[in-house]
């Protein structure tokens, strides 16, 4: 007896068919308590610090109840972002004191002046990671550079020089045209400028060594920090990164031991929001246009994107698309 085979139509998928990408839980707003560098854990007062801070909380959970259907409660987070990775500018400055001693501080200061800290990040994080892709790595394969009108790829690409703009650079007049004419100073213009230009050009990392060693900058770990906020950095369709719980009373002896995002309030809102505001001295002005200037250019997962803006919408909620329209700022006087 001859066995009759009955053939099967082959079906041929992209993998990336199969992906799906997770949706994170998201706060109405993430408020940012400031940026702190360790050493000044040792010399800011924190209840001047918090105190200065805290009316701004209160507005946030205002603007968070007005946009919300009547009766519903609002989900506003709070967070502080603790800077151990850049070098200490004073080279006889004292160690930064260890988590035991400064978060209990930190969340009592706070407290005081009638606001609750609940998530700590660290920006040492964003550049460790996972040995597959940090998210300073993970962020920078989701920059899309601004082009001039009528550039011809002769700049190199960011990911070569570690410098983003946001329009023309100016001519170097060192440089000669043909028939051996030195070529014309002429300005930096932004790109789509109205009707002047603020032109940004902006150092996303350095390398001291020479080497494939990055040292990367303020503005851009900030960036990264923006968008793990808003709930945008994804790895293989799940979270990038994910806030941990940690008890207050069993606190590791160093920095490094603490996960990247520490969750300090058991019943904390989620860290993740459709909106963030960032309370900050007005010293980091510079370092947030910088940070702006380079969220313009990172093209998120359009889902993920998406995905905010449907969820937003069903509870009375309009988000705007573009993750810049997203972000807010109050800056303090020093």
């Amino acid at each position: 007896m001859t066995k009759r085979v009955t053939p099967v139509d082959a079906v041929y998928m992209e993998s990336s068919a199969l992906a799906r990408t997770s949706e994170v839980p998201l706060a109405q707003v993430s408020v940012e308590l400031g940026h702190l560098y360790l050493e000044d854990l040792h010399t800011v007062d924190l209840d001047h610090f918090f105190a200065r801070i805290a009316p701004w909380v209160d507005e946030a959970r205002i603007q968070a109840v007005a946009c919300l259907p009547a009766g519903r409660r609002p989900r506003v987070s709070t967070c502080l972002l603790l800077d151990d990775y850049s070098s200490p500018t004073d080279p006889q400055a004292r160690p930064a004191p260890p988590p035991t001693t400064a978060i209990p501080q930190l969340l009592a200061a706070a407290e005081r002046a009638g606001t609750r800290l609940d998530y700590l990040a660290r920006e040492s994080a964003f550049v460790q990671g996972p040995a597959a892709c940090s998210l300073a790595e993970l962020v920078e394969g989701l920059l899309v550079a601004d082009p001039p009108f009528g550039a011809n790829g002769s700049r190199p690409p960011v990911t070569q020089t570690g410098w983003l703009t946001n329009g023309q650079r100016s001519p170097s007049t060192e440089a000669r045209q043909a028939m051996g004419q030195r070529a014309r100073w002429a300005p930096p213009t932004e790109n789509g400028r109205h009707p002047h230009s603020i032109f940004h050009d902006v150092e996303l990392w350095s390398s001291p060594a020479g080497d494939d060693t990055r040292i990367w900058s303020c503005a851009y770990l900030a960036a990264v920090w923006q968008l793990v906020r808003l709930g945008m950095l994804r790895r293989d369709g799940g979270n990038a990164v994910a806030a941990e719980l940690v008890d207050p009373a069993e606190l590791p002896d160093s920095w490094s031991a603490l996960p990247a995002v520490a969750q300090v309030t058991r019943t904390a809102a989620p860290l993740c929001a459709y909106r963030t505001l960032s309370v900050l001295n007005s010293r980091f002005l510079p370092v947030e246009a910088a940070v702006r200037t380079i969220l313009c250019q990172v093209a998120a997962d359009p889902v993920t994107a998406r995905q905010a803006v449907r969820r937003a919408a069903a509870e009375g909620i309009d988000v705007p698309l573009e993750l810049i329209n997203r972000i807010s700022y109050v800056l303090l006087s020093p």
